[in-house]
């Protein structure tokens, strides 16, 4: 029994083992061992350096890729990250500016592009007047210094743009429509949650199916409030920051 007045200690275990070899992993990143871009040892290779089981460093290299530090190619192995993009929602500006302004190479690969009916959900989400109303549908992968980085579909009233699908769509949608069409966007809706890659998706961006993503979706609104395109975003998790300057009150 401590005596009156003693201060009671209270020990602290040791840090689990995958924590360590994470911070080892970190040290190694910020020292310059690995570049960025670059392959790392296999996962033989590092439960054999840190004397671990593939469990336990799967924990370690895990969280490394939740900070963004490092990603995962199918059945490759894992490299180095780049730093991710960082993006502003509160401007409306499109991927292809946002990216190049950070001094980054962008790229857009249309997939595929069609005319179709609108369906109950989209049609529902849009404001359009029937399900049956037509819509144009894009599936577009988007790049980053060579490395696909998300995959997009979006999907806009074909009465604010009849003459879309005769353009190239391997390109900013926000600069084609103002500059062939003189159509602007006025303003977004956007919604942000965590996601998962489904099986296509996770073809596309060379990750696992069942891999976590980061889920972009704007309803953006015409010149006039009308609802005009929604643009859903699959993002790998380490490619990207929402950033936003928020100041105090006062």
């Amino acid at each position: 029994m401590s005596a009156p007045g003693e201060r009671r200690l209270t020990l602290r275990a040791a840090q689990p083992l995958y924590l360590r070899i994470r911070d080892q992993l970190v040290a190694d990143l910020n020292g310059g061992l690995f570049a960025t871009g670059s392959k790392l040892p296999s996962e033989r290779e590092l439960a054999e350096r840190f004397t671990c089981t593939r469990v336990t460093l799967r924990q370690a290299l895990q969280l490394l890729e939740t900070d963004g530090l490092i990603y995962r190619e199918n059945r490759l192995g894992w490299y180095v990250s780049p730093p991710r993009i960082r993006y502003d929602p509160r401007g409306i500006t499109g991927f292809m500016d946002y990216v190049a302004a950070q001094g980054r190479v962008p790229v857009t690969e249309c997939l595929h592009a069609e005319r179709r009916p609108a369906g109950a959900w989209m049609a529902t989400r849009m404001g359009l007047d029937h399900p049956e109303e037509s819509v144009f549908h894009l599936q577009r992968r988007r790049w980053v210094d060579g490395r696909p980085v998300l995959v997009e579909y979006n999907t806009l009233a074909t009465r604010w743009c009849p003459q879309l699908l005769e353009e190239d769509l391997n390109t900013s949608l926000t600069t084609l429509l103002r500059e062939r069409f003189g159509l602007i966007h006025s303003r977004c809706e956007l919604i942000m949650h965590p996601g998962i890659m489904e099986q296509a998706q996770a073809d596309l961006l060379q990750v696992s199916p069942g891999s976590s993503s980061f889920y972009l979706e704007r309803l953006n609104f015409g010149e006039r409030g009308q609802p005009v395109e929604l643009d859903q975003e699959f993002w790998r998790p380490d490619a990207l920051a929402v950033v936003l300057d928020a100041h105090y009150p006062g």
